[in-house]
């Protein structure tokens, strides 16, 4: 059940039981846009959500609560966020994260951490306490996500789905022009390899121009292998990159590189450029080696000798 509706308030409590998930959940929210405190003491939260003048913060706020949460009270900020006589600052929802005995006591087994209601017992022992404080919170919930057949990332992609409510953003695009003779660009993503395209660096004319200059272009485009590559190229960053921003994914590179990244690289680079802005991208361009000199050594033989 989406939970734009139910979860929709100024503050968002994410609660529930130790290894359920709630870091992932804040994780996952913080890259959404919204700010995010984890544990943070109950006397700040009440003074946080006591009534002041001006106007409400621009972003919606996760807190994360629970068992280590200082002077954590479930039943008492169960009562005082339900109270319809209570002056609250905000309008607050919880978030409430439950999970299966066995699968807690698996997952503490294999990270090897100790329950912090059992330091000194086994885990389940602890799991069955915490179950048991925290079942007016569970009680009082908005939403319930049930994590025990859940994955990290399929956590992360229901919270994004029914959380974090509204059109996400997409990931921050580049594409980047580049040169091989120069070496691969740091965090690339998806890399391209244009070095098949006929070199305008060997036609003497062409040589000190760029892929930005309307001859250079032109000779590139019109090498017979050029529209086939490069479309199917723009078809598959149009097929990869919604599903990146499904996956929230935060940046996307795309290098395109030639052999000096001077001329094919930073052509293709701009029409594809141009291709992702016509399909509703936001794209950035950079051509790394643009303003570098041009050198024979670093070109190879020219195709025909």
């Amino acid at each position: 059940m989406p939970c734009s509706g139910a979860c929709s308030g100024n503050v968002l409590l994410v609660t529930g039981m130790s290894g359920a998930g709630k870091s992932t959940v804040l994780r996952t929210l913080e890259d959404a846009g919204w700010e995010v405190v984890d544990n943070l003491p109950l006397t700040l939260l009440e003074r946080m959500l006591a009534p002041v003048g001006g106007a409400n913060e621009p972003r919606p706020l996760a807190i994360g609560i629970g068992a280590q949460t200082r002077g954590f009270d479930p039943s008492r900020l169960a009562s005082s966020i339900r109270d319809p006589a209570a002056d609250l600052r905000h309008r607050v929802a919880v978030l409430f994260l439950d999970c299966a005995a066995p699968e807690l006591e698996r997952r503490y087994s294999e990270t090897r951490r100790r329950h912090p209601l059992a330091p000194d017992r086994p885990a389940d022992d602890g799991i069955a306490r915490e179950r048991e404080l925290l079942e007016p919170l569970r009680r009082t919930a908005d939403r319930l996500i049930d994590t025990t057949q859940l994955t990290s990332n399929q956590l992360a992609q229901e919270v994004r789905d029914t959380v974090a409510g509204g059109d996400r953003p997409g990931p921050t695009l580049t594409v980047q022009s580049f040169g091989f003779s120069r070496g691969l660009p740091r965090g690339a993503d998806l890399v391209f390899d244009v070095r098949f395209l006929r070199n305008p660096h060997w036609v003497p004319d062409l040589k000190p121009g760029t892929g930005l200059d309307p001859e250079v272009a032109a000779y590139v485009a019109a090498d017979p292998a050029y529209e086939e590559a490069v479309g199917r190229f723009e078809e598959l960053l149009l097929v990869l990159l919604p599903r990146y921003k499904a996956g929230g994914k935060s940046y996307v590179t795309v290098a395109i590189g030639c052999t000096g990244g001077r001329h094919r690289s930073v052509h293709v680079a701009d029409r594809i450029a141009r291709r992702l802005r016509e399909a509703g991208f936001s794209p950035t361009v950079q051509h790394r080696d643009l303003r570098e000199e041009p050198q024979d050594s670093l070109e190879g033989t020219p195709a025909g000798r």
